[in-house]
C-alpha cells in the first residue's frame, strides 16, 4: 500500500505539518528511528527518540508535539503508540488467508461442531465432540483434544496442541508449536519412587488472550488452570497447574509461574522471572527481568532482585556494591591508620 501523507494524517486524525514537503509526498512504510529511508513513517515517543530525528531519512514522523530536529513532514497525533499500531496495520504485508473450511488432509472425529467461516488446515486432528467456533482458524499439523471447546475469531497457529477438555474463549491467538492443558508437574515420593499425580482438571483461556510460541500451559489437578481476559504472554513461558493468572497482565519471555499462583489483574512479569509454588501476587504488581518471588507480594508493588524485595532497595544496594572496590580501599587505609595510632600508644607505656 501507497498513501500520500495527507492520507495518511486523514487516516489516523493527524495535525500535519509539512516543513515545505508536498502533501502528495507517497509514504510506502513504517521504518524506526534510526535507519528509516525515503517514503517511510518514523516515529518519536521519548527524548531520546526525539533527539535522534535529526539524523533520520524517514520523510515524515509521528509525534505528540511538533519538534524543530526534523526536516521532514510531521503528523502531531494525541498518542504516538496507538497511531503507530494503525500505521503498522496499514503497510502490513499481505498475505493469503486461509481458506474456509476443512483441508482434504485433516481428520475430524464424530461429533465435531465447527462454526461457519472456519478454517481447518492441512493435517490438523480434531477429536471426538470438540467445538470449533465460526471464522476461527485452526493452522497446519494443530491437534485439539476431546471435548474442548475453542471460540469464535480464534488464531491457532501451526503444530499447536490442545488437550482434552480445555476451554478457550472468542478472539485468542495462540502462536506456533505451545502446548495447552498438558499434565502438570506433581509427584509424590511413594516406595522409592517419585509417582505422577492425576491432574483431572483442565485449561480455561478467556477472551482476547495472546500467548506466544512455544509456551506450556498445564492443566489442573483440580479445577481448571486459568489465564484471564486481556492477558498477553511472550515465548517460552511455563504455566503450571491450577494457576490463576488475572485479567491484562504481561507475562514476558522465558518467566516461570510454579503450581497454584494467583496473579491479581494487571500484573506485569519481566523476562526470565521465577514465581515460587503457591505465591499471591497482588493486582498492578511490577517485578523486573530475572527476579525471584518466594513469599506473597501486596498489590502495587514493584519489585526486582533474587530473592525479589521492593525496586528502590534493589537499586540502592546495586549503587552500594558499585562503591565496593573504594570502601575496601577505604577500609584498608583506616585499618592501617589504627594500627599506626595503636603502635604509637604503645611505644608511650
Amino acid at each position: 500500500m501507497v498513501l500520500t501523507v495527507a492520507q495518511l494524517a486523514e487516516r489516523l486524525g493527524a495535525e500535519l505539518v509539512c516543513n515545505g514537503e508536498s502533501s502528495e509526498l507517497p509514504i510506502s512504510g513504517a521504518a524506526p528511528v534510526e535507519g528509516g529511508g525515503e517514503n517511510t513513517v518514523t516515529f518519536a515517543t521519548n527524548l531520546k527518540h526525539k533527539d535522534k530525528l535529526a539524523g533520520s531519512g524517514s520523510s515524515a514522523v509521528l509525534v505528540s508535539e511538533r519538534v524543530s530536529n526534523f526536516k521532514g513532514a510531521q503528523l502531531i497525533v494525541s498518542d504516538v503508540g496507538a497511531a503507530l499500531i494503525e500505521v503498522l496495520g496499514f503497510f502490513a504485508p499481505k498475505i493469503s488467508a486461509p481458506p474456509e473450511g476443512i483441508d482434504p488432509t485433516a481428520k475430524v472425529a464424530p461429533k465435531v461442531n465447527i462454526g461457519e467461516g472456519a478454517s481447518i488446515g492441512p493435517f490438523a486432528v480434531i477429536d471426538y465432540g470438540v467445538e470449533i467456533g465460526s471464522h476461527t482458524i485452526i493452522g497446519s499439523g494443530c491437534k485439539i483434544g476431546e471435548n474442548t471447546k475453542v471460540g469464535e475469531n480464534c488464531r491457532i497457529d501451526s503444530n499447536v496442541v490442545v488437550f482434552h477438555n480445555c476451554t478457550i474463549g472468542n478472539n485468542v491467538v495462540i502462536q506456533a508449536n505451545s502446548a495447552i492443558g498438558s499434565v502438570g508437574f506433581g509427584y509424590n515420593f511413594i516406595d522409592g519412587v517419585h509417582r505422577l499425580i492425576p491432574h483431572n482438571g483442565g485449561v480455561v483461556i478467556e477472551d482476547f488472550v495472546e500467548i506466544g510460541a512455544n509456551c506450556c500451559v498445564d492443566r489442573a489437578k483440580f479445577d481448571n488452570t486459568i489465564i484471564g481476559a486481556g492477558t498477553k504472554i511472550d515465548n517460552l513461558v511455563q504455566i503450571a497447574h491450577n494457576v490463576v493468572i488475572g485479567k491484562c497482565c504481561l507475562i514476558v519471555a522465558q518467566v516461570g509461574i510454579s503450581g497454584s499462583c494467583r496473579l491479581g489483574d494487571g500484573v506485569v512479569i519481566a523476562g526470565q522471572s521465577g514465581v515460587a509454588d503457591n505465591i499471591t501476587i497482588g493486582a498492578g504488581v511490577k517485578v523486573g527481568a530475572k527476579s525471584g518471588v518466594i513469599g506473597d507480594v501486596e498489590a502495587g508493588q514493584k519489585l526486582a532482585g533474587m530473592p525479589a524485595r521492593p525496586s528502590r532497595e534493589v537499586w540502592r544496594t546495586l549503587g552500594l556494591t558499585k562503591r565496593l572496590p573504594q570502601m575496601a580501599e577505604q577500609l584498608k587505609q583506616l585499618n592501617k591508620r589504627i594500627e599506626r595510632l595503636e603502635a604509637a600508644d604503645d611505644d608511650k607505656k
